[in-house]
């Protein structure tokens, strides 16, 4: 399978989801698993799960609501009910992708040497249930 499409204009948190503000870091879409980048003075950037990420690009903190360009505040969801108006799989497990930064995967692309980095459960068709579980370790 390949990433989800997200539609960003669609991206649309629901009442009483946790949601957090930071600074872009990096070019950011709304709908993308971002992550701090604690070397560069915790601005967001675009999350990948990949083996070449050292875990750090994995370690998501939440999904942008809007996008932003260096310097710009973007906030984000941390738990809660997203509407993505993507086609997700009711009762998937959703990832931070490997293949793109800022992608979002089903768990099954996931290989090994990937950081696994769960993002949440779809609750229907175009609804994530988020609950950000980053791992921190690569798959065997």
């Amino acid at each position: 399978m390949a990433d989800i499409s997200v539609t960003a204009t669609a991206v649309l948190p629901a009442t009483g989801a946790v949601i957090l503000t930071g600074i872009a870091g990096g070019t950011i879409t709304a709908g993308q698993p971002i992550y701090e980048d604690g070397a560069n003075g915790s601005v967001l950037k675009a999350a990948q799960a990949d083996a070449a990420a050292t875990g750090v690009k994995a370690n998501v903190v939440g999904i942008a609501l809007n996008g932003g360009a260096i310097g710009q505040r973007i906030q984000y969801i941390k738990t809660g009910n997203l509407t993505m108006n993507a086609v997700l799989v009711a009762g998937g497990a959703y990832v931070a992708s490997a293949a793109a930064a800022g992608g979002i995967a089903p768990i099954g692309d996931l290989g090994s040497n990937h950081y696994t980095t769960i993002l949440g459960i779809a609750i229907s068709t175009t609804v994530l249930k988020v609950n950000i579980q980053a791992g921190g370790v690569q798959r065997t």
